[in-house]
């Protein structure tokens, strides 16, 4: 009794494996699949006045850097994970290049702005992080930080300001 208990999960989990691991029947080698099937000639000649049933479409190209990138929340969350691993190791460049990246997948989500402006500030790009902090603020005014970024904001803003002063 105990070993058909058994035996029964066993070949329904091996049922299933062979049903998801078998090949594809639809993808047979083109020696194996039937031939298509013969077209009638038609006796009749076309008609050059005739108007055309099948009109070719044109291929839209898009201009380059033109096209707005597509909504890929997944691929957003991917390069916030891969820019913060890069934010641990050190590589504020590569962090910054992920970052970007999610802004443009996701132009309004506002963590990445979050994390892109920290990335540009410890990497002294201070003009840059004063934009990515505002752009976050606009898209999330009512974050919980908002404060302590509006203070680094005009920090950041003394500094540029300063030297500015300076280089005159």
């Amino acid at each position: 009794m105990k070993s058909t208990l058994l035996v029964r999960p066993i070949l329904t989990a091996l049922g299933a494996i062979l049903l998801f691991c078998s090949p594809d029947l639809s993808a047979q080698q083109p020696s194996q699949q039937e031939p298509p099937p013969k077209q009638e000639s038609s006796s009749k000649q076309r008609d050059p006045d005739a108007p055309d049933t099948y009109k070719p479409q044109p291929k839209k190209i898009p201009p380059s850097g033109a096209e707005a990138p597509a909504f890929d929340p997944l691929r957003a969350e991917k390069d916030i994970e891969v820019g913060r691993y890069y934010m641990r190791k050190g590589d504020l460049d590569a962090a910054i290049d992920r970052f970007l990246d999610a802004t443009q997948v996701r132009p309004n989500y506002a963590l990445p702005f979050r994390l892109l402006a920290g990335a540009q500030d410890k990497r002294g790009r201070k003009k840059d992080a004063v934009k990515s902090y505002t752009h976050y603020l606009e898209i999330y005014p009512q974050a919980e930080d908002a404060g302590k970024v509006r203070k680094r904001i005009d920090k950041l803003q003394q500094e540029l300001d300063k030297t500015r002063r300076k280089s005159r």
